[in-house]
């Protein structure tokens, strides 16, 4: 499991908005500790920002956004509607260092957390990474918008 520092972590997030981390650094745990970052940090508008923050990212590291890569918005929301919900549950000095520990230790920190919910074939469906599907397997405990 990667450890961040405080500093590493605000890194993490600049060069995601700035779109000047490398490909091989953006990795499941560093979707969920920028994600994290930026709930703390910027939460505000998250849900409709995210999305194209994600997608020019993508583009420019040569990446592509469309029916078979790139964005996907089910699992992008959910995953947002998670930290969200996590990060409510943290006091307010918390480091980001232990924030992010703490996250990446929760089920969500496993690439599968969200096959817990949905089956292969509904999440990974063109309706779902174009937009919301509801899990078909369990509901979230924290659904977006709730």
């Amino acid at each position: 499991m990667t450890a961040y520092t405080n500093e590493a972590i605000a890194a993490l997030a600049e060069r995601l908005l700035d779109r000047t981390l490398p490909k091989d650094q953006w990795t499941h745990a560093a979707h969920l500790t920028a994600t994290l970052r930026l709930v703390r940090v910027r939460d505000a508008g998250l849900e409709r920002d995210l999305p194209n923050i994600i997608r020019a990212y993508n583009v420019a590291v040569g990446g592509v956004n469309d029916d078979h890569g790139g964005y996907h918005e089910t699992i992008t929301q959910a995953y947002l509607a998670g930290i969200r919900a996590f990060a409510a549950g943290l006091a307010p000095e918390t480091p980001d260092a232990e924030a992010a520990a703490a996250l990446l230790a929760t089920p969500m920190g496993d690439k599968a957390w969200p096959l817990t919910h949905w089956s292969r074939e509904r999440l990974f469906s063109v309706e779902a990474r174009r937009g919301w599907v509801d899990p078909d397997l369990k509901a979230l405990a924290h659904p977006p918008g709730a």
